[in-house]
């Protein structure tokens, strides 16, 4: 756990910070832009799996502890970020939520969820004082795309769209990207690339990532498109549901 100063020569507010998955590839980037921004922050917590407890984490010069995240780990939290999978959050989000914490949730857990707001700050910044604890963000393929289409929007209506994404391997998270390097050493060596993880962990068929592009992002569902595909369309229209409605 991390404290700061309790008080600053401007007087501004300092919040008790949770990040949940603070390990992973997002968790690491959210603690990275944290400190890039000076967040003021009075007390840091850091939290994960059981698997990933007890490694430490610098910020701002000092080592932190990462914590087992538990029910019991938002007492005192004001606001906790979670990117650690939409069943961490499902589990733990509600009991951040009755010790007083707002959640900011980078997973898909609750973005279609009717009482979560689901908020882009270009788009519809304004939905999010409508939480009731919990504030959705999209994925990361709607949020750049509808950032760039609002005022397009705005000024001529949109009846459809159309797009195309080529994505990172970090959108599954850190083992992927150790996939990529590791194949991409092995092609350039010589040896056989093994899949072990994408597209998708839990299905039994892999596929080789490096010098290759996937046409799969999560599985497919029975209209015959990817669940990374469709949450584009839902979350998109959501979003256009709150644009309408102003």
């Amino acid at each position: 756990m991390w404290r700061g100063e309790t008080t600053s020569m401007s007087n501004q507010k300092l919040y008790n910070v949770a990040v949940v998955g603070a390990t992973g590839a997002v968790g690491e980037q959210i603690i990275k832009l944290l400190e890039e921004r000076d967040f003021p922050i009075n007390r840091l917590k850091l939290l994960s799996s059981a698997r990933s407890a007890g490694k430490t984490v610098v910020f701002k010069g000092r080592e932190i502890t990462v914590e087992e995240a538990t029910p019991d780990s938002f007492e005192g939290i004001d606001i906790a970020l979670f990117s650690a999978g939409g069943d961490v959050s499902k589990a733990l989000a509600p009991h951040a939520v009755e010790r007083g914490a707002i959640c900011i949730d980078n997973t898909n857990a609750f973005r279609m969820d009717t009482d979560t707001p689901l908020v882009v700050p270009e788009v519809n910044i304004e939905k999010a004082n409508e939480h009731k604890g919990i504030i959705a963000n999209p994925n990361c393929s709607t949020i750049q795309m509808v950032a760039a289409l609002k005022p397009l929007y705005d000024r001529y209506g949109i009846s459809r769209i159309i797009v195309s994404t080529y994505q990172a391997v970090s959108g599954a998270g850190s083992r992927a990207i150790d996939e990529l390097l590791r194949q991409t050493r092995d092609v350039l060596d010589g040896k056989e690339a093994k899949p072990e993880i994408l597209p998708v962990g839990s299905l039994p068929v892999k596929h080789q990532i490096a010098f290759n592009a996937i046409p799969q992002i999560d599985k497919f569902q029975d209209n015959g498109y990817t669940l990374e595909e469709m949450k584009m369309v839902r979350e998109t229209k959501k979003l256009w549901a709150t644009i309408r409605s102003k």
